[in-house]
């Protein structure tokens, strides 16, 4: 079937904080980059954004600075909105889900799939505050983490050892607005029965959607592999949009179910406000049209299984087309963190480096987390703009338009006949739109960008072994042909650009006067035609100082000291010893022999995250025991010389093809740290301890 239009969606950002570049470089760049290369092509196609205002967020955010949540959504919605409009994220519109249409199109939606029988009730126990009156959300509830014991996990994560959750695991949970303990209480909602939903989810995703990007066909095969299962579509909450039937008071539609339908009803006010458009049900249930969703890859199951069976249950609707899905984006070896505050917001950064959204946006899809969780620091952000941007880019078009101002007095100049290097270097780039177009066909974005930095590097190539400054004592049609050459290349990188750098892409438009710019001109080489006037000559990029760059490193070293003084302060404050043992004998414990011995040596051991190696002076000889606390113990090297407690007479065990004679004593700090026990003066070397 031949697709007439294109509708591009964005995942919607929670309305509790600033956007963030782990955000950017996940969603919304390379949805970006996809949307302005299809308008570069001519294609009809919109781009849907807008902010997620629902949900428990924003109403711990709320709760936390004593305001409205409506106080807190305005603000962030704002500040979101006119972040991604000065970072040139190009949406048709931006809107929000506590719109009116909004509010009646989710109430409208929900209430179909009530009328036709396609939800079903459940009542289940789930955790009660008895003082404030209300149900508790995951993220609202905290305890000790079941798996590394650290105190203060979430009810859905622990962010210490990463582990997943569900708070019915955590140990002694609580209120994490006010510590009150919790009861489990009987509450009643309504779900979609998504196992009903398997067997055609299989068949469309396994079967017609190979294509999709491995990450995401994976995730959806394991889903369905594990059993997929009925999912509330409402909860207890004092904030969202009402359940639309009667008896369902104090119940709001749950965020994930109103949220993606928020999609819909920002491109019915779209096309309400532009009729040119026309009907937003031709861009929802058109089999001509094309719907891609960009995300995160903490949102492939709501997009990829339970939307589509929204949709689907609905009926009418279109299902997406693809759903291009990155991996995470981390900050300097650490995972990014809005509650930690671990994090390049994007407000900031566009204060702080006025004029450089496009490094921000070359770097980002530079590193895009494609098909593996990647890596953003400040030093390679500062090495891809001084090498990449301002070395090759940057240089040759410098170069280019200076020698055309010297030589030319800022006009293109003629040719002559062209050289076998000439041809060489035409060939080289008489390719790169049909490479280009099919990256980003297949939204590959990253090689794509690579791609079209190629054609950079053959233009600074190519003046650096013409010479042109030197051929101009003696032959000034020669330096005529290189520089019209060069130009035309100049003209190329400005359409090839658009779509990653378009702020670069337009100043460097406005510096070669070029009245027009299509994908289709993309590897002409008349692009410019002899005698046109060229424009001012600037610098299209600059070179970025380490002073800068270490102000942004030390911002962040501050934020991790903070970070640290608090998770070791809420660990005290919630920390207390674990319960004693079964009671014991005193011969049984006899039976254990606790000994004193030197570190000699200790390292890490290959292949393995956790286990180091010690080399113990046991008093008889030296001995080799595994223990499992590096990460408590980044530099195990400074553990030499130490005097230790140790198990003596546990049997050799092997582990990573290393015999293990013995264990290391160790304590369980209150942040879950493991501390070395240690003795408070020096102890010959097999001293028994009892």
């Amino acid at each position: 079937m031949e697709r007439k239009r294109t509708l591009v969606t964005a995942a919607l950002p929670y309305a509790n904080g600033p956007v963030h570049i782990g955000h950017l470089a996940g969603v919304y760049v390379p949805a970006d980059i996809y949307v302005r290369y299809l308008r570069l092509k001519g294609e009809n196609v919109l781009f849907i954004g807008g902010s997620d205002e629902h949900g428990v967020p924003v109403t711990i955010r709320a709760r936390k600075e004593g305001i409205t949540v409506q106080d807190v959504v305005d603000r962030y919605h704002y500040l979101i909105k006119d972040s991604f409009e000065r970072f040139g994220i190009s949406f048709d519109i931006y809107s929000r889900t506590t719109s009116e249409i909004h509010h009646k199109m989710a109430s409208d939606f929900f209430r179909t799939l009530y009328d036709a029988g396609k939800l079903t009730q459940q009542t289940s126990e789930q955790f009660y505050d008895e003082e404030t009156k209300e149900f508790l959300t995951d993220r609202n509830i905290r305890g000790e983490c079941p798996r590394c014991h650290s105190a203060g996990a979430y009810g859905d994560q622990c962010e210490v050892c990463g582990a997943t959750l569900s708070p019915d695991e955590l140990i002694n949970p609580y209120n994490a607005l006010n510590g009150n303990t919790l009861t489990k209480k009987a509450t009643t909602h309504w779900y979609l029965p998504l196992d009903r939903d398997e067997g055609w989810l299989r068949e469309w995703i396994l079967e017609e959607h190979k294509e999709w990007r491995p990450n995401v066909y994976g995730q959806c095969k394991s889903w369905l592999d594990g059993g997929l299962r009925p999912r509330a579509v409402t909860r207890d909450l004092n904030w969202g949009i009402p359940v639309p039937v009667e008896g369902a008071q104090g119940k709001v539609l749950y965020v994930w179910f109103d949220a993606p339908i928020g999609y819909i009803s920002n491109t019915k006010e779209l096309c309400d406000s532009h009729p040119e458009l026309g009907s937003w049900e031709t861009w929802w249930k058109d089999e001509s049209t094309r719907l891609i969703h960009f995300i995160g890859k903490d949102n492939i199951v709501f997009h990829c299984i339970v939307f589509p069976a929204m949709l689907h249950a609905h009926g009418g609707y279109i299902l997406p087309d693809n759903v291009p899905s990155n991996e995470f984006l981390n900050l300097e070896g650490d995972k990014i963190s809005t509650s930690r505050n671990w994090a390049i917001w994007l407000n900031e950064y566009l204060d702080e480096l006025p004029g450089k959204q496009d490094v921000l946006r070359y770097v980002l899809t530079a590193n895009a987390p494609e098909t593996k969780d990647n890596d953003f620091t400040w030093k390679d952000f500062q090495a891809r703009n001084n090498n990449e941007l301002v070395a090759v880019f940057g240089n040759f078009i410098n170069r280019a338009m200076k020698l055309t101002e010297k030589y030319f007095d800022g006009k293109v100049p003629t040719t002559s006949e062209l050289t076998d290097y000439d041809r060489a270097t035409l060939a080289e780039f008489a390719g790169v739109k049909d490479e280009v177009e099919h990256l980003l066909d297949e939204f590959k974005f990253r090689d794509a960008q690579k791609a079209a930095m190629e054609l950079a590097r053959i233009g600074n190539k190519y003046l650096a072994e013409t010479e042109p400054w030197k051929l101009a004592k003696t032959d000034m049609a020669r330096v005529g042909t290189i520089l019209n050459l060069s130009l035309q290349i100049s003209a190329n990188l400005a359409i090839a650009f658009e779509p990653f750098l378009p702020f670069s892409a337009e100043k460097l438009r406005n510096m070669l006067a070029m009245k027009t710019f299509e994908w289709n001109q993309l590897g002409s080489t008349d692009l410019l035609p002899a005698g046109h006037p060229l424009g001012e000559s600037v610098l299209l990029f600059e070179k970025i100082e380490d002073e800068v760059i270490q102000a942004q490193l030390d911002r962040l070293a501050r934020i991790k000291a903070e970070n640290e003084a608090a998770a070791e302060a809420e660990a005290q404050k919630n920390w207390r010893p674990k319960d004693i043992k079964e009671p014991t004998t005193f011969d049984d414990f006899e039976k254990t022999d606790i000994r004193v011995g030197t570190v000699i040596s200790c390292e890490k051991v290959k292949k393995s995250d956790k286990l180091l190696c010690f080399k113990i002076d046991d008093g008889l000889g030296e001995r080799t025991i595994l223990s499992g606390i590096a990460q408590s113990y980044p530099h195990p090297e400074e553990l030499v010389g130490k005097q230790i407690l140790f198990v003596a007479n546990f049997p050799p065990r092997k582990m990573m093809g290393i015999e293990s004679q013995g264990m290391i004593l160790s304590a369980a700090n209150a942040d879950g740290k493991l501390v070395l026990t240690t003795v408070s003066a020096s102890v010959r070397n097999g001293a028994q301890v009892g």
